[in-house]
């Protein structure tokens, strides 16, 4: 009896992670706000894709959506422009004594966020369009594929 009671309490458990998990990997992503100063942006967001993979997959998806809506990317010129996505955490803040982004389109005091970048995508005419995560960079090619991105740029 005592050995049946642990092996449904343990299938217990073993449901409730997986349920968990695949309740954080299937929520959608929730943009709170978006920050435009020229061809750079700021976007909010909650329940971003945890891999690099869903990361870039999820901008490729919503590209479209991102400048139908909210009007990023909004290219330069010479095609240049650089989105970054920061996590929105506990909300604004107050500039404090924190290193703190704050956002010059918003009134003082609560306009500021903890800097805690999740994804950047750039774009110039050099590059193409390469995306940051904290895992490295990647390049997106012509034909669509993603490749890992190594710098050839020497400081010397």
């Amino acid at each position: 009896m005592k050995g049946k009671c642990k092996v449904t309490f343990v299938a217990l458990v073993v449901v409730i992670l997986l349920g968990l998990l695949i309740w954080i990997l299937v929520r959608p992503v929730k943009i709170v706000a978006v920050h435009k100063k020229g061809e750079f942006a700021s976007v909010l967001v909650e329940n971003f894709p945890l891999s690099d993979r869903g990361k870039m997959n999820w901008w490729l998806k919503n590209q479209k959506t991102l400048t139908e809506q909210y009007g990023i990317p909004a290219p330069a010129k010479d095609s240049y422009f650089y989105v970054t996505f920061w996590k929105f955490g506990d909300g604004y803040k107050e500039e404090g004594k924190y290193d703190r982004l704050c956002f010059d389109d918003m009134k003082a005091p609560k306009n500021c966020i903890e800097k805690d970048a999740v994804f950047s995508v750039s774009h110039s005419r050099n590059l193409g369009t390469v995306f940051t995560t904290y895992e490295g960079r990647y390049k997106l090619q012509e034909n669509g594929e993603i490749v890992a991105y190594k710098s050839t740029f020497e400081a010397r």
